[in-house]
């Protein structure tokens, strides 16, 4: 259920519907111990019992940080709040008011995904105000003599994205950033979803994790990527491959969901089924077309004037 992947820094897999190498969060051991991701509601038992067999109390954490608050990253925060009376949660200034009170954000989740919501992923239950900490840009969460986590605002995937260096390791979390790579499939698939994808924002936080030359990435879809600058740079250019063919459909009033799957659907023909499912329900093409047609018609659309086109289906978040 975990091991180290630096020095002080211990993976642990959260388990999201039982699936192995799917969901991780990251546990910064130190002085004062950070959990970065909670992951999912759902994910909850999996992750205290990892935390529990690696000597972690109740009065042991001392910072739980979340990189966004969609639902399979910070689910279980409120969760891990009551667990764990210490520990300060760290959360993005957009993303806070939304774990002090989740009604919204539910709300809007289960509208998408039904009974999906609580067989998959679960709810979210309220992080109280007083125990929120919102992080500035380059703000640093102290660990211990010598080690700090510093935060790097980095929207695109959503408003309320933030990324984390680690000082001792030169580990960058990335949370959704980067996008999504499972192991068990060895695909790097952009994650642009609604409501507040943006192309540019999510270039311009990549170029600023590769100015920071981490050691590595550490993904929270999962785990580490092999050669951390390379895979940046690749990360740039599939992220515009995606925009360029969803803009061209759009343009034309096709389908943009059918156009991303004639370019990028034949890419995972080769993998498992088993493998195949969980990198769709992760960066699905219709949750990712979603989120490019919302970004084309409030970027594109503003400037250009509106272009017919059929809207892919919708996905939660604030």
């Amino acid at each position: 259920m975990g091991s180290y992947i630096a020095p002080g820094v211990w993976e642990i897999d959260t388990l999201l519907g039982g699936w192995s190498r799917v969901t991780a969060g990251y546990l910064i051991e130190g002085a004062a111990p950070v959990l970065i991701e909670t992951g999912s509601q759902s994910s909850v038992p999996a992750l205290l019992a990892a935390l529990e067999a690696h000597g972690i109390g109740a009065g042991d954490l001392a910072g739980v940080a979340v990189t966004h608050i969609h639902l399979d990253h910070a689910g279980g925060v409120g969760d891990v709040a009551r667990a764990f009376p210490k520990a300060t949660v760290y959360v993005h200034e957009r993303g806070a008011r939304h774990l002090a009170d989740p009604e919204r954000l539910v709300r809007s989740a289960s509208m998408v995904y039904g009974d999906l919501l609580d067989t998959l992923y679960g709810r979210l239950d309220p992080t109280p105000a007083e125990r929120l900490h919102v992080l500035a840009d380059g703000e640093e969460i102290e660990i211990g003599p010598g080690r700090t986590l510093t935060t790097i605002d980095s929207p695109g995937h959503a408003k309320h994205h933030l990324a984390l260096h680690d000082s001792d390791s030169g580990l960058l979390f990335a949370g959704d950033a980067v996008g999504v790579r499972l192991p068990d499939a060895g695909v790097l698939r952009p994650a642009t979803p609604p409501a507040d994808f943006d192309l540019e924002q999510a270039v311009t936080s990549l170029r600023k994790f590769r100015e920071r030359t981490p050691a590595g990435v550490a993904l929270a879809h999962y785990g580490l990527l092999p050669e951390p600058l390379d895979m940046l740079e690749e990360a740039e250019g599939i992220l515009r491959q995606w925009a360029s063919v969803a803009e061209k459909a759009w343009r034309e009033g096709s389908d943009v969901a059918a156009a991303l799957q004639d370019a990028f659907g034949g890419e995972l023909a080769e993998i498992p089924a088993e493998h195949r499912a969980k990198l769709e329900t992760l960066s699905g093409i219709h949750s990712n077309a979603a989120g490019l047609v919302r970004w084309l018609e409030t970027t594109k659309g503003e400037a250009e004037g509106s272009y017919p086109h059929p809207h892919p289906h919708p996905h939660p978040h604030p």
